[in-house]
């Protein structure tokens, strides 16, 4: 049986914990911009940072990537969780969440490309490997690219088609520096390339690059959030949330708690639609109008981590294809990865709390 014996007291070493998030809806994002994260940890006198609000080319940003900063409890995209936890970084699963997140094929306007058997033969945007400082990390941060052709690939089998079945076209990608959108909006250097009739589909995903395929006179050709969830598996379906493993044997309670904060933020979303739009206009550094575009059909009501079966399939099938295709250095470990007791801890907290 799981031993979900809490620590006493939380130990006074530790004045610092550290989070992280992608642009994307999370609860762990919400939870922060109303304020409870701060709550929660101040009578204990633990500072709470984020690694985003650091200054511009701060040693830390890279720990995003590497994970290699053992009070961070990070929140982001599979690929690069898996990729860190294939180079050997000591962390653990402790959460999922599953958030279609505005995925699609972008077309030029009157194309007529509308179905995804007609992609057959057709030349498809592939970004680059990036250009990374540090060279382990090149292939596991090449986002773009992973992001693009797993999700061509899911596109094209949902039409029994493979990716044989399209010409891709290598176009340049850029390690995402800047804060802004225009940040986000640069890991789609496709979508020039298809203005300018040199490709004839690009993959993109979230509210920003929705913004720049507006902005680029660009339309949405496949909508892949209505295909069927397998062919939706990607960098972020579904998302890990990760901690260092020594951050669970010292401070399990405080782990605990931080995550019963996010599940109080999901059951918050869940009846504030509105509330998560507003909130999101920042975290995605899209428009209004591209949050509304990317983020559908009740994705408020179901913010929520867990670690059920479906979704370590889902991540299994992501961690094969990145393995298969080069972005990974060795396989992974589910089983050895997984650690439920944390967010059985929040759980019982937040029970606790709300009687």
């Amino acid at each position: 049986m799981t031993d979900l014996t809490l620590a006493a007291a939380t130990p006074a070493a530790l004045k610092q914990l550290w989070f992280t998030r992608c642009p994307v809806p999370t609860a762990t994002g919400l939870a922060y911009k109303l304020g409870w994260l701060d709550e929660e940890f101040a009578p204990d006198g633990i500072a709470l940072a984020t690694l985003q609000e650091q200054p511009a080319g701060s040693a830390l940003a890279r720990h995003h990537y590497d994970h290699a900063l053992p009070q961070l409890i990070r929140e982001g995209g599979n690929m690069l969780a898996l990729a860190a936890r294939a180079q050997g970084a000591d962390t653990r699963l402790i959460g999922l969440t599953w958030i279609d997140e505005g995925q699609a094929i972008i077309v030029r306007a009157g194309s007529g490309l509308r179905a995804p058997h007609q992609l057959k033969g057709l030349r498809v945007a592939l970004p680059a490997y990036i250009a990374h400082p540090i060279a382990a990390h090149v292939r596991g941060s090449s986002i773009a690219r992973g992001m693009s052709l797993h999700g061509v690939k899911g596109v094209l089998a949902s039409a029994g088609l493979s990716l044989d079945d399209v010409r891709f076209v290598e176009v340049e990608a850029a390690l995402q520096r800047e804060r802004g959108a225009s940040g986000l909006q640069g890991l789609w250097a496709g979508l020039e390339h298809l203005a300018a009739g040199r490709v004839d589909a690009v993959y993109v995903k979230g509210a920003a690059a929705f913004d720049a395929a507006q902005r680029l006179g660009l339309e949405v050709g496949i909508d892949i959030d209505a295909l069927p969830q397998r062919y939706r598996v990607n960098n972020g379906t579904p998302r890990p949330i990760t901690v260092h493993r020594s951050l669970l044997d010292d401070q399990l309670e405080v782990v605990a708690r931080f995550l019963a904060q996010s599940l109080r933020a999901a059951d918050w979303a869940a009846c504030n639609l509105d509330g998560v739009q507003r909130v999101l206009q920042d975290e995605t550094r899209g428009s209004a109008l591209a949050v509304t575009q990317a983020y559908r059909n009740g994705f408020h009501q179901a913010l929520h981590p867990d670690l059920s079966p479906q979704r370590l399939a889902w991540l299994r099938q992501q961690a094969d294809f990145l393995l298969l295709h080069g972005f990974l250095d060795a396989d992974i470990d589910l089983d050895a990865w997984t650690d439920y007791r944390p967010l059985a801890v929040a759980r019982r907290l937040l029970q606790e709390r709300q009687i």
